[in-house]
């Protein structure tokens, strides 16, 4: 069904002294105006609006994204770059590949030196949020839901903005958007999702198609891997991702979703210099959240088969053992629990195991469907989802949705007459492959810092020896990122979703949350640990012979790396780079005693 609005895409941005104006490139009519000094923006007829500067006094924007306040004030967002990924159900579909922010304000005089310095590292965490790899847009098709759902609803859905029609839980400058919610502003308010586009048309069997997959990352309980985990009260989880697979071929159009998300308990797993840190279940009402999340879930999609491919022993038992209790006690009907132990199954790169998993949840996979329509009239409905995890919902999950979506794409292929079931069609295998495997390094990217684990799996069917050592170069660069720089991380997703909102006079009359000092042990440790390193590098390979003194000078420089190391790694949260802004509540966390493995 082809949406009826569209949005300005190539749009001219004056900017004078007093005023921003808005005005579409192709066949203008109206133009949108907002007052610097008040905020206050409206829509106008083009005619009724003379711009006091020269018509070639603009700069060339793609899409207004909203506006934002720092300290300074409100700050202008606005889209300068894209990329075309392709045509999905007959709209062009852009990547962001590049934005501005331009303040309001045209000094900074009204602010003292350390707001100057504040604003500056706001400015930054709103850069890196808008930075971020796998942002999407497009002016006609709304990104924010899926086909099904597109079809059905009435047709004064389809007469609405898509900023206003957007599925908030995936509408990702919906902060932004705030003040643009009138109907004016319809044409100019840009609706953005985070997440995955590919768009790919090719020929199988003489027939033309186009196979995408599209991810939704969602703006509940948004953040990087180690600070956010599990649930909260009103059952919003942790890399809650939905992902459609869309078959278009002619006027037929097919759609397969799944979705991932973090296991919907009370839990934790703060890091805290280790590898692996410790997995903290806390003691709250675990059934509640989860009854609230499951609900929901089925309101939206059907009936759930809940794929769990966390280890049933060792460090991730506790939360295999809490999950398996929580859906027992809720017993809610059309809800399915299936375990399955990923890495005991899979050990030693027998993946040929996942057919165990794939063969249980074979009659379920029969029983959903999937969605299929023919112009504007639907043949099948999807009546039930798949909803896989692992700990963090991305590497052994995404192996696992590959391997169902494979299974859906070959039915949908089948029904539509393109391919005979079993058929080999190696440009398309070799494509699907590729496909996901650059999706699970997406996702990953936006959640843990790095590209996703076991990707050679999905590229290749096989595990492999690069493959692994790979992933061990990506587990490594993962520690250093989740430990060291996710606080700043989190930071700039809470500021820019608008979990944590900027307040009047803050670094002033406010007390400004960046301002946080350091304790003395976090320059201290790290530095004596650097000396001693030295020394002791120094010593081993600087003498021309080893003496007496030489070995003590050894043992003593040896002696002071391990305990400096051993301090370091006992008071691993003080050295860890944790968010300043707080949205979350983790100043709590910081502060605990390190908690006790489970």
């Amino acid at each position: 069904m082809a949406d009826q609005l569209l949005i300005h895409d190539d749009i001219k941005l004056y900017t004078t002294s007093d005023k921003f104006y808005f005005e579409p490139t192709i066949n203008p009519t109206e133009i949108m105006v907002i007052d610097r000094t008040t905020g206050e923006a409206s829509v106008k007829d083009i005619n009724a609006v003379k711009i006091p500067i020269p018509a070639n006094a603009y700069r060339p924007v793609c899409g207004f994204l909203g506006s934002i306040k720092l300290v300074s004030g409100l700050y202008l967002v606005v889209a300068k770059y894209r990329i075309l990924m392709g045509k999905l159900n007959g709209h062009d579909i852009f990547q962001l590949a590049g934005a501005d922010i331009i303040p309001y304000a045209r000094s900074t005089t009204h602010l003292t030196n350390k707001q100057i310095e504040d604003n500056s590292t706001y400015e930054k965490m709103v850069r890196a949020a808008l930075e971020t790899p796998g942002i999407y847009f497009s002016y006609g098709h709304d990104l924010t839901h899926s086909l099904q759902r597109l079809h059905s609803v009435g047709p004064d859905f389809h007469k609405m903005s898509l900023a206003n029609r957007a599925d908030s839980r995936f509408l990702w400058n919906g902060h932004l958007l705030r003040d643009y919610s009138h109907e004016q502003f319809s044409r100019f308010a840009l609706p953005l999702i985070e997440g995955f586009v590919s768009i790919n048309s090719l020929v199988v069997n003489s027939r033309q198609i186009t196979w995408s997959l599209v991810s939704r990352r969602c703006v509940d309980r948004a953040g990087t891997r180690f600070f956010m985990r599990g649930v909260d009260a009103q059952g919003n989880v942790a890399n809650y991702v939905e992902t459609e697979q869309i078959l278009e071929v002619g006027s037929e159009k097919s759609s397969y979703v799944q979705t991932r998300g973090s296991i919907p308990l009370f839990w934790s797993q703060y890091p805290d210099i280790k590898y692996k840190p410790a997995v903290t279940l806390a003691h709250e009402d675990h059934v509640a959240a989860y009854t609230k999340h499951l609900r929901d879930q089925q309101q939206r999609y059907g009936n759930q088969v809940l794929v769990n491919l966390i280890d049933q022993h060792g460090k991730e038992e506790a939360l295999e053992r809490g999950y398996r209790a929580a859906v027992a006690a809720a017993a809610l009907p059309g809800v399915r629990y299936e375990p399955f132990d990923f890495h005991a199954e899979c050990r030693g790169m027998r993946y040929y195991r996942l057919n165990v998993l794939i063969d249980r949840i074979a009659h379920e996979q029969t029983e959903f469907g999937y969605f299929l329509c023919r112009g504007g009239t639907v043949l099948l409905r999807q009546s039930g989802v798949f909803r896989t995890n692992c700990v963090d919902c991305l590497d052994r999950t995404n192996v696992v949705q590959s391997l169902l979506a494979r299974l859906q794409l070959n039915a949908a292929l089948t029904l539509l007459a393109v391919a005979r079931p079993d058929e080999q069609h190696p440009h398309l295998d070799t494509l699907f492959n590729t496909v996901w495997a650059d999706h699970a390094d997406m996702i990953s990217i936006q959640y843990s810092g790095t590209g996703a684990l076991k990707t050679d799996f999905t590229r290749t069917g096989k595990r492999t020896h690069l493959g692994l050592m790979r992933d061990g170069v990506n587990s490594l660069t993962r520690y250093y990122k989740n430990n060291f720089s996710d606080g700043f991380r989190q930071d700039s997703i809470d500021l820019f979703l608008g979990k944590y909102v900027i307040r009047d006079g803050e670094g002033s009359a406010v007390p400004c949350p960046l301002r946080r000092d350091r304790d003395w042990k976090y320059i201290t440790f790290p530095s004596v640990l650097l000396v001693a390193v030295s020394m002791f590098c120094a010593s081993a390979t600087l003498p021309s012979r080893y003496t007496s003194e030489v070995l003590l000078y050894l043992m003593f420089w040896g002696a002071a790396v391990g305990a400096t190391l051993s301090f370091i790694f006992r008071h691993g949260k003080e050295f860890v780079d944790w968010p300043r802004l707080d949205a979350g509540g983790l100043a709590a966390a910081r502060a605990l005693p390190p908690p006790h493995s489970l």
